[in-house]
């Protein structure tokens, strides 16, 4: 054995308190660490010959390399959608490596059966019904991959085929109908082989709505004249928040063949508030739905669920045939036969973790507070003259640009320049946008440490990037 990995292996409880000393320091200054590290970053050194051990390791890391990480986990980023790590998250994300279990396979180990009460809470949490069956992946992209997957599978089972033994090429042509869709369902639809270009999109509701119009998209479905066809409907969208009438939507299934497929990948935890509980009403009618945990509910990155109702498609699609791994049993099969993985770590512990440590009562905080403090920055903003809202401040989202009517290439400049010096102050962090064609920046609430403190150190920052030079 390695003399390095030997003294490691002994002294293995010692490395674990230094890491967590470490990560102990990190996290208490971390309200106070540059929300982004725009600037230069160590030039690359050769793989080492020879180790220098864990400790050496640990100490060439936080020399080299934490200085430039960003604040991401910290309550001033906003840019994206991207939540921190609850205490408890953290803790579930450090055993599930310490474990290293095999969540893909229910053989030798527990770690399915948490993974399945753990789909259990998610599923009650968003209001869906015993009638979806889900498993973990990586993030939204993956999860609106396997939820289309699934519906390629029933697009087939509609015309007699088998997509998954006969090809993508025994479809013909496909239609997909989505209204505002995310650049995922785009990526999705050509890793399955179906297209970019089997989307249409059909036209928002007036007012600078991203909601679908359900009327247009109602006339959509009748030229198909019979044709079954895949609409993807959104509970949230990136840049306001925007809902699709998800009920008014699951009822043209009355008249018309089509799966729906929701992507709730941050607006489905709306479903946690009371007063927001109504945007995802009708998300248990979608065939398929995606969730993506490491937004709202501030789990560490890489953690997403999907959910879906024809558990028996989804089996067809991604079951591993090989005499080692065993047949698919439904109604709960091996996770490896769901998705595209076959190994994988055991997601679902840090989402265990939070949910047994905070309940749905201490989530329900974490959404009500970001969205409280989402229109905490969207009335400052608007009571500038430099600045304007560019659509209402849904949930937690402020989508805002430039006051005045410049040129959209100007703008685009001014947006980007700002979005740089927001950046560069350390303050915040925002992600510049384009809504409705005009060049804008937007803020996304989702940190469970976020105060109103912190929201308006945020606007302060906002202002000096963008405030007319006297």
């Amino acid at each position: 054995m390695d003399a390095f990995l030997a003294v490691d292996r002994d002294r293995f409880p010692d490395l674990l308190r230094s890491v967590t000393d470490f990560a102990a320091r990190e996290l208490a200054a971390v309200d106070e660490r540059p929300a982004a590290h725009p600037g230069p970053v160590p030039a690359p050194q050769p793989l080492p010959d020879a180790g220098v051990g864990a400790d050496g390791a640990l100490d060439r890391f936080a020399r080299r390399w934490a200085p430039g990480f960003s604040g991401s986990a910290g309550p001033r980023y906003l840019g994206f959608v991207t939540g921190g790590a609850t205490p408890a998250a953290v803790a579930g994300d450090w055993l599930t490596a310490a474990y290293d279990q095999n969540a893909g396979s229910d053989t030798g180990s527990s770690a399915g059966a948490l993974e399945r009460e753990t789909l259990a809470w998610l599923r009650e949490l968003f209001g869906l019904g015993t009638a979806h069956s889900g498993a973990f992946v990586t993030g939204a992209t993956v999860s609106n991959t396997v939820g289309l997957a699934v519906a390629r599978e029933w697009l087939g089972e509609r015309q007699g085929v088998s997509v998954s033994q006969d090809g993508v090429a025994a479809l013909g042509p496909v239609t997909v109908l989505s209204g505002a869709p995310h650049s995922s369902t785009g990526k999705a639809l050509s890793v399955l082989g179906l297209g970019r270009a089997c989307l249409t999109r059909v036209p928002l509701l007036p007012g600078g709505r991203e909601a679908v119009d359900v009327a247009r998209l109602a006339e959509a479905l009748e030229a198909l004249d019979g044709r079954p066809a895949i609409v993807v409907a959104n509970a949230g969208t990136v840049d306001t928040v925007d809902f699709d009438d998800l009920r008014a939507i699951a009822a043209l299934k009355e008249r018309h063949d089509f799966w729906l497929h929701v992507d709730a990948a941050f607006g489905g935890f709306a479903a946690l508030s009371p007063r927001h509980a109504h945007l995802t009403a009708g998300l248990d009618a979608a065939d398929s739905v995606c969730v993506d945990l490491h937004k709202w509910l501030n789990v560490p990155y890489d953690a997403a669920v999907q959910f879906t109702r024809r558990q028996d498609l989804q089996v067809r699609v991604f079951h591993n045939a090989a005499p080692y791994l065993g047949l698919p049993a439904l109604p709960d099969p091996d996770f490896l036969h769901l998705t595209p993985e076959s190994s994988r770590r055991l997601r679902a512990l840090a989402a265990w973790f939070s949910l047994t440590a905070y309940g749905r009562e201490g989530h329900r905080d974490i959404v009500e507070r970001n969205i409280a403090l989402a229109h905490r920055l969207g009335d400052r903003i608007a009571g500038t003259t430099h600045l304007r809202l560019l659509a209402p401040v849904r949930l937690n989202v402020v989508c805002f640009t430039f006051a005045g009517d410049a040129p959209a290439e100007e703008l685009g400049e001014r947006v980007a320049a700002a979005a740089r010096a927001v950046a560069a102050s350390g303050e915040a962090f925002l992600t510049p946008t384009v809504h409705a064609g005009v060049p804008a920046l937007r803020a996304a609430f989702s940190n469970w440490r976020t105060s109103e403190a912190d929201t308006d150190r945020v606007f302060e920052a906002v202002t000096a990037a963008t405030a007319p030079a006297t």
